[in-house]
């Protein structure tokens, strides 16, 4: 894989991660088997859906792209920053990202960054 289409993917899934992160109502719908291929056919249709929606909405797309290349502190307070002027866009995010809480909430799953971005270079 390219070095910018992996800093794109850890972006990406570092977003949905702040999103993971959040506190969410439970979700009332049976959340999904918990098996891994389960897990990799939700992750990719939020990682799409995250995807497209960055492409709509630029000025997330450039903080979350800059965040790949900040420090761990500078990139959390970079993004924080950004979505605190900016809810409608984290909520936005935050309901794409919600078949992954869902996820993490039945099975007790959390992927990180690290282990999206594990999978993407072992399988390049």
């Amino acid at each position: 894989m390219k070095p910018i289409a992996r800093t794109i993917a850890v972006t990406v899934s570092g977003l949905v991660a702040v999103a993971l992160s959040a506190t969410t109502a439970p979700i009332a719908a049976a959340a999904p088997p918990c098996s891994a291929g389960n897990l990799a056919s939700v992750a990719s249709g939020v990682l799409g859906q995250a995807g497209a929606y960055l492409d709509a909405h630029p000025s997330a797309n450039d903080v979350l792209t800059a965040a790949a290349n900040q420090s761990t502190v500078d990139a959390e307070n970079s993004v924080r920053g950004y979505f605190t002027t900016h809810p409608g866009e984290f909520l936005d995010l935050q309901n794409i990202a919600r078949p992954l809480i869902g996820l993490r909430q039945q099975c007790g799953v959390a992927v990180s960054p690290g282990q999206l971005a594990a999978l993407i270079d072992a399988l390049s």
